[in-house]
């Protein structure tokens, strides 16, 4: 990025991710604004900004996700359910569209037909939808619209970034059980999502995000049974109105100024000398990993 004028500098923005989703499971991605949720689903998509920089390795069905491979899966083995409908091309009809996602997945044209006319209905949206535009539709039917088009091809990654915000309560619930449905289908689904509640609902696992690290991958049933690990992601929980609504204190680091250790240490009430010397490194504690040299077995 540049800094001043036209001096450029290099911005880590993400430090160390962690993640794995296998078939058959939705894994939820919750963390605040700016940890790295939405540029790791572009990342695993490769439509980073032309300026961007990623190391590290990213593996897709025990083979390395390269550029080259990223092109060729792109919208056929991955797919992405985007946060915003504004992704519809308002110029399209939408069947015209959910057609052209079934095409690009490889499915042979007279067959495509019979998936989109399966796929409509299994969404509920009738078939004079598909002759309409973007804009003749509601918020909620354009939502599902972009749920048919992961669901129509066959994809066996669908990424949904930030789904269902801005919708009605029971647009949300439907959206969730739409992925639900595709994971249970055989899918791998990674939800990304500010709304920890309701993401719960439908997650078999939780990631939980902070300044560009995982700090906890936690079973969704870890939430409600009290069986958390690492303050941060204890804190989100209590931060939830139904339970004691707590703020956290602080905010999150800016990447141009990460600590030296533990990302979460300023914010911490267990945070120690060593806390601040050394960023802690995943362990697995209760079965599950945790960037916490606190946390108890």
């Amino acid at each position: 990025m540049y800094d001043v004028g036209l001096t450029q500098k290099q911005l880590p923005v993400i430090t160390d991710l962690d993640i794995e989703i296998n078939s058959g499971e939705v894994v939820a991605v919750v963390g605040s604004s700016g940890s790295g949720k939405s540029l790791l689903a572009h990342a695993i998509l490769g439509i980073l900004p032309h300026n961007a920089q990623v190391t590290g390795q990213m593996i897709f069905k025990g083979e390395p996700l390269t550029v080259e491979r990223q092109a060729q899966l792109r919208g056929k083995q991955i797919a992405l359910i985007p946060q915003s409908i504004s992704y519809l091309d308002p110029l399209i009809r939408v069947g015209s569209q959910v057609h052209r996602a079934g095409r690009l997945s490889g499915l042979p044209n007279t067959k495509t037909s019979q998936v989109v006319d399966r796929v409509f209905d299994r969404y509920s949206l009738a078939p004079s939808v598909k002759q309409q535009y973007p804009f003749q539709i509601s918020g909620g039917m354009a939502r599902r619209v972009l749920v048919a088009t992961a669901a129509v091809g066959r994809a066996e990654l669908i990424i949904a970034d930030e789904p269902t915000p801005g919708l009605h309560p029971d647009v949300v619930v439907e959206t969730l059980n739409h992925l639900r449905e595709l994971a249970d289908d055989g899918k791998g689904v990674m939800l990304i999502t500010h709304d920890l509640e309701a993401a719960l609902q439908v997650a078999d696992k939780v990631a939980v995000f902070y300044a560009g690290t995982t700090l906890e991958i936690a079973a969704a049933l870890d939430f409600t049974s009290g069986n958390l690990r690492h303050p941060y992601t204890k804190a989100l929980w209590r931060s939830l109105p139904q339970n004691e609504f707590i703020p956290v204190p602080g905010s999150q680091p800016s990447p141009e100024a990460l600590p030296v250790g533990c990302l979460f240490g300023d914010r911490c009430s267990l945070a120690t000398e060593a806390c601040r010397e050394t960023r802690p490194q995943f362990r697995i504690v209760r079965g599950a990993p945790v960037r916490c040299i606190h946390a108890e077995n």
